[in-house]
């Protein structure tokens, strides 16, 4: 079986070899980039399966190689920020610009190997989806594709990560349902929830602001208070 590939983002070079060696000695392969801008010029010769991400880079920054890998390149695969910035307000930012995950510096390799298995596992299990499930789920003006994974709002395709499609499947597929944050974490994720509440709560916030984009008319998804959240 093919190793998974994670590009290593990290200009502390001992934190880079420290990252290395916990990831090959869990089986991966890895690639090392200690700046954006050579990371970019990496993603331009191979697509790994995973970015493991600092934010403070020379050159291009990491919220700036996130938007390139998010607009200009358009890959499809988990980004894990990886960060001594702390700060609520970077972390938000960091998701809402399209990471998958947040880890803060100093960090527990076994942490850091468990949010990389977690991120995989979802990403292998939504990209080895068959055409089993070829129904059009619809609500309102929304249709989502689950053969396809596209969501549309009157033929105008909202531009979702992965994380933000899988909530919005979850939702449409049982909109009377009002799932905990605790529920929608667990089951995106597939990892232990950990109070994980801003995590969800981004992304749930950069949903509605796309699908509001597109309707700005309508409400789709609705905050159950004290509970969490259902359609609208």
């Amino acid at each position: 079986m093919d190793r998974h590939k994670i590009l290593i983002v990290e200009d502390d070079t001992d934190i880079n070899r420290l990252l290395q060696r916990i990831l090959v000695q869990d089986g991966y392969d890895t690639i090392q980039a200690f700046s954006g801008t050579e990371a970019k010029l990496l993603l331009g010769l191979e697509t790994p399966d995973l970015i493991l991400l600092d934010l403070m880079l020379p050159g291009m920054s990491g919220e700036e190689l996130i938007t390139s890998v998010r607009g200009e390149m358009n890959l499809d695969l988990p980004i894990l920020v990886l960060s001594a910035r702390a700060g609520l307000e970077t972390k938000v930012e960091a998701l809402k610009g399209g990471a998958d995950d947040y880890l803060t510096k100093p960090f527990e390799p076994e942490e850091v190997l468990a949010r990389v298995y977690a991120a995989l596992r979802r990403y292998k299990i939504e990209a080895g989806k068959t055409e089993k499930d070829t129904e059009v789920y619809r609500y309102k003006k929304l249709s989502l594709h689950p053969d396809s994974r596209k969501a549309e709002i009157e033929g105008q395709e909202l531009s979702l990560t992965m994380h933000e499609y899988d909530i919005l499947y979850l939702l449409i597929k049982d909109p009377e349902k009002v799932y905990s944050r605790e529920n929608l974490y667990e089951q995106v994720w597939k990892g232990g929830y950990y109070g994980e509440d801003n995590t969800v709560n981004v992304h749930i916030s950069n949903l509605r602001r796309k699908i509001a984009a597109a309707d700005p008319e309508d409400e789709y998804i609705r905050t159950v208070w004290g509970i969490g959240f259902k359609m609208a």
